[in-house]
């Protein structure tokens, strides 16, 4: 990378919340970018970063479809220069008893959160290990140490991103590509609303600030730490808890919180 060439990082789910955040933290910290998202509302995110005085580039793509990641991947691959960081933070959830909710959004969820971020990293690490340089961030969750009653694929969604960050992790040790699984609680994001979570506790509790959350993130990846458990002091308590108690345990806690409100 020439003296004049500015790094290039890709962020995916953008478009507000944590996302959002994160491509700020990058834009803030001399990185041009692309962002993507599946609303139309990434045109307008793309719009307030640029007024931090960075090149981005925005793509609306439903990333839960390999449609959509064909077109994030052409899109990066098709910029004047290397990819130097990616940020896969695109993610859903859905809440309710898991024989009463609708099949198509488990399976929508899950190939969004875990599909859509498998093949993304599948396309795009080959051309860092090459180049011997990268970073690469997951977005994870604390709901990734414990099952979740009524939030049942969400959780284990982010399990698996845990899992798989950490084995890719120690496969690349010696590339000179780091991967760091970021893994907030409950934030201050519209993913409550849109999982329609609102009337459960978890929906109505305090939250950490997506900011905040994603300065910690951020601060992670360029450090090459191999996950930070962002937000609050109760986060990494509720993490560090969940690696003694047994999984019945956490998952007759978690339920409660999880449980939507009988009208």
């Amino acid at each position: 990378m020439s003296d004049q060439q500015r790094a290039l990082a890709a962020v995916t789910g953008a478009s507000s919340g944590i996302g959002l955040e994160l491509a700020r933290q990058f834009a803030e910290h001399g990185f041009d970018l692309i962002v993507a998202a599946e609303g139309d509302d990434i045109q307008t995110a793309a719009a307030e970063l640029r007024a931090e005085g960075t090149e981005v580039a925005a793509v609306r793509a439903d990333l839960a479809t390999r449609e959509g990641v064909d077109a994030l991947v052409g899109a990066i691959q098709q910029a004047d220069h290397p990819l130097d960081a990616l940020a896969l933070n695109a993610g859903v959830g859905v809440s309710g008893p898991f024989w009463e909710t609708a099949l198509d959004e488990h399976l929508g969820l899950i190939e969004l959160n875990v599909a859509g971020a498998v093949h993304l990293a599948r396309q795009l690490l080959p051309a860092m290990v090459e180049r011997g340089e990268g970073r690469l961030l997951f977005t994870s969750s604390i709901a990734a140490t414990m099952p979740g009653p009524y939030m049942s694929t969400y959780n284990a969604s982010k399990a698996f991103l845990l899992s798989f960050a950490q084995a890719i992790r120690q496969e690349l040790k010696d590339t000179g590509v780091t991967v760091t699984a970021l893994m907030p609680g409950p934030t201050d994001t519209e993913f409550f609303e849109r999982a329609d979570m609102e009337d459960t506790k978890l929906g109505q509790s305090k939250k950490d600030d997506p900011v905040e959350v994603a300065r910690e993130g951020f601060e992670a990846l360029m450090a090459g730490d191999d996950h930070v458990v962002a937000g609050s002091f109760k986060n990494k308590v509720q993490a560090g808890m969940a690696k003694v108690l047994p999984e019945r345990a956490t998952a007759a806690a978690h339920a409660p919180m999880s449980r939507p409100q009988e009208d």
